[in-house]
């Protein structure tokens, strides 16, 4: 096909996907978009919340029951971090809090009692979850915001249940380098990939501020090296991957962020090669993928058909 050229994406009829999410207009709100070819997505429920009670930038992780486990909080000053957990992804019920100690980490003294954007996942050679967020060291202010965002390294901690998790978060990251939003994915290819935002401010001296980056490490705990460069423009955030049907490309989502728009990225294996895909251009026939205006951070998952059936028969009423 030549480049450019008018392209039907791939579906396959067994395969769909879920993009949990918050909104422009409902700052940590949770909201359901889907897709059957992870390229093209509707919000649905009317654009209505799918649930009241949860808040946090949404992350969901299946576990070794099958049940799935959403993660958020209150908000950063939010001392606590939220789960709960559902059999059919429609129905979410409370399952318990996580109160870490940020006192003394190592590598990561004076950390503020701020808690940013926790994410989960569910590592299967392990049998445990890991959970990862942003903790800063300076505080913020007007005269000097990017002091408060240079300082956030990123904190884990890991364990089979979720409810029992161990009380003192360690540094997933070596680097002397800002980064916030982090998200590990297990590489096909063997170990896993760290995908970060590297939180510096964009300059001459580092024009890779605010991008999404990658580390790939033979471990679930690293050691990660030094990351990538770019596979986003700046000033992007909340990066999500899902995979292509069919032919399994990594589709690499990330929000400009406050709320303007969703960009993607596409390679074959996660370290690459990638390349960014148009999208919301304005011009129909340029765009390779399609998201609702007003979309913000959250994760995408993949699902079944009949899971998508489901979750659009429980919440209906779509919203390109």
């Amino acid at each position: 096909m030549p480049p450019g050229a008018p392209e039907t994406p791939a579906i396959d009829p067994a395969r769909a996907y879920l993009f949990a999410h918050m909104t422009k207009e409902r700052y940590g709100v949770l909201y359901y978009s889907v897709s059957l070819d992870g390229l093209h997505w509707k919000r649905i429920n009317a654009g209505k919340p799918v649930s009241e009670d949860y808040h946090g930038h949404a992350s969901i992780a299946q576990g070794p029951d099958k049940r799935y486990y959403l993660v958020g909080n209150k908000s950063d000053d939010d001392p606590l971090i939220r789960f709960w957990v559902s059999d059919d992804l429609v129905r979410w019920a409370p399952h318990g809090t996580y109160r870490p100690d940020l006192e003394n980490i190592p590598n990561h003294a004076k950390a503020l009692q701020r808690i940013g954007a926790p994410k989960l996942m569910f590592d299967k050679p392990s049998k445990a979850f890991l959970l990862t967020w942003h903790t800063p060291t300076v505080p913020g202010s007007k005269e000097d915001p990017e002091s408060y965002w240079a300082s956030q390294r990123t904190l884990y901690v890991t364990g089979a249940d979720l409810t029992k998790l161990p009380v003192k978060p360690k540094r997933l990251l070596a680097w002397n380098m800002a980064t916030i939003d982090t998200v590990v994915q297990p590489n096909p290819a063997g170990g896993y990939c760290a995908v970060v935002k590297d939180e510096r401010y964009p300059s001459f001296d580092w024009i890779t501020g605010k991008t999404i980056r990658i580390s790939c490490a033979a471990k679930l705990l690293g050691p990660y090296p030094q990351p990538g460069p770019p596979l986003s423009p700046n000033f992007r955030e909340a990066p999500t991957l899902v995979r292509a049907p069919v032919s399994n490309d990594w589709l690499l989502y990330y929000e400009q962020y406050a709320g303007t728009s969703y960009g993607v990225s596409r390679a074959k294996r996660l370290e690459g090669p990638w390349f960014q895909l148009s999208g919301n251009s304005g011009v129909p026939e340029w765009n390779r993928y399609s998201m609702p205006a007003g979309t913000r951070h959250g994760s995408m998952i993949e699902i079944s058909r009949k899971q998508y059936d489901a979750i659009v028969a429980a919440f209906p009423g779509e919203i390109e």
